[in-house]
Parts: structure tokens; sequence; C-alpha cells
């Protein structure tokens, strides 16, 4: 039990022992991914409760849409709530459909067609502008993902080559000459990893989340236009 109490303490040490080996481009890399690490994590948590929160705001509003008997006449307030994906949607296939109405009434020419396909234009639009708000942020720790091993792979090779630069200068392969080296180049990939690992499931987690909220996005835009052509027609 004392060796399980004090490895933590210990094994910080020689991190940070091995740390203040390091030559400065190590030390750099080392600090940039755990700038990474910081970013990945931030928008890891940040995303999952935004998913969340859209998703718990979404159903709520459709279960509150189901209730209404129609959708062309609804009070202002259900085109208010732009920061709901759904109702960004059903205000602007309202909008949009109103719209083209009252152009084909000021020509005389009423076309009830023509009005459910700006509504459904409008539906597309709101539909593009809302899978981007669901998949923003997914690019740049895609980026870190795939970035992080690179970058740990570069501190390797570097630290290896500052190894193998002392052994040549001093002319001798002792431990002291090839310790520094090796120890930046295992301590980066180390960090490299503690980076990617963490953000390739939570990453892989998100687009799970993401997709299956395009997906429904796109049901209820179907749904909505739907219901638009009955109550048109």
């Amino acid at each position: 039990m004392p060796a399980l109490h004090f490895f933590p303490p210990i094994l910080a040490a020689n991190i940070v022992e091995i740390f203040e080996r390091c030559g400065m481009v190590e030390k750099s890399l080392v600090l940039g991914l755990a700038v990474f690490s910081v970013i990945a994590w931030t928008i890891m948590l940040g995303k999952h409760r935004e998913l969340k929160r859209l998703r718990y705001l979404n159903h709520s509003f459709e279960m509150h849409l189901r209730d209404q008997r129609t959708l062309l006449d609804l009070p202002e307030s259900f085109r208010r709530e732009r920061a709901i994906p759904y109702a960004d949607l059903l205000a602007d296939a309202i909008e949009g459909y109103w719209r083209a109405a009252a152009i084909g009434k000021e020509k005389g020419v009423p076309n009830p067609r023509a009005n459910l396909e700006h509504a459904e234009n409008a539906i597309q639009r709101a539909l593009a502008r809302q899978t981007l708000r669901y998949e923003s942020s997914m690019i740049f720790l895609a980026s870190i993902v795939s970035g992080a091993p690179f970058i740990g792979l570069l501190g390797t090779v570097w630290g290896v080559m500052d190894a193998f630069a002392a052994v040549a200068t001093q002319q001798s392969a002792g431990i002291q000459q090839l310790a520094p080296g090796v120890s930046g180049a295992m301590l980066a990939i180390i960090a490299a990893l503690i980076v990617a690992i963490p953000s390739v499931f939570g990453y892989n987690l998100l687009l799970g989340h993401t997709k299956q909220m395009i997906t429904e996005i796109e049901n209820f835009a179907s749904s909505l236009a739907d219901r638009l052509e009955l109550e048109a027609t």
C-alpha cells in the first residue's frame, strides 16, 4: 500500500525531471501537445453539452408542434425560437410560403404549388445551416486526432537525432550522452498518445451523435414539408 500511495508523486517527479533534461525542440512540442489536449477536452465537453441541449430542445419543440392543428397560422412566438434547430426550419418554411403567396397575390396569379416550392427551398436552406451548426468544431477536433501522433513522431525523431548528435560530438556512447535525447523522444510520443487516444474516442462518440441528430432533423424536415403540403392543398 505505501508503494501504491507514493507511486503517482514519484512518477510525476520523474516526468518533470525528464522534461527538464529535454532539448528546447522537444519541450516546445510537449508543451504544444499539452495545449492541444486542453483544447480537445474543451471542445469535446462543450460539444457534448451543446448536442444534448439541442436534442432536448428539438424534441420538446416537436412534441409541442404536434398539438397544433395548423402550421401556416401559428402564432408569432413559434417563429422567434431561432435557437432551436427545428423551430428555425419551421420559421423559414412559413416565411417562405407567405412571402411567395404575397408575391403571387400582388401579381394576381395565386399559385399554391409555387408557395410550397418556396417553403421547401427554405426548409432545405435551413437544414443545411443547422447541419453546419451540428458539425461545428468537429473539423478542428479531427485535426487534433490526426495531427497529434505526427507531432509526437517529430519529437521522437528529433530526440533520437539529438542523441546521435551528442554521441558524434563527444565520440562516446555513454548513457549520459544518450539519455537526454532518448528521454525527450519517449516523452514526446507519450504526450502525443495522451492527446490522441482520448480525442479519437471522443471524436467518434460525438460524430455518432452528430450523424444521429442530422438524420433526425432531416426526418423532421421531410415531415414538415408533407404537413405543409397537406394544409396548402
